[in-house]
């Protein structure tokens, strides 16, 4: 049989002090990052049909 009082192992003190309490909760806003998946381009939308047209047509 084991005694009454034992004095705790220092490894089980360590473990205790560790995964003794269950880790906070973690809401679904935290796990999701929204970002961009490319960088804007200013080069993008900067053609315009009707400065071709003027240029070679006229």
């Amino acid at each position: 049989m084991k005694p009454a009082q034992e004095s705790p192992d220092p490894a089980e003190m360590a473990r205790r002090a560790r995964f003794g309490r269950l880790p906070n909760r973690i809401l679904t806003e935290e796990m999701v990052e929204e970002r961009a998946a490319t960088v804007p381009d200013p080069a993008k939308n900067t053609y315009n049909a009707d400065e071709w047209l003027v240029r070679y047509c006229l």
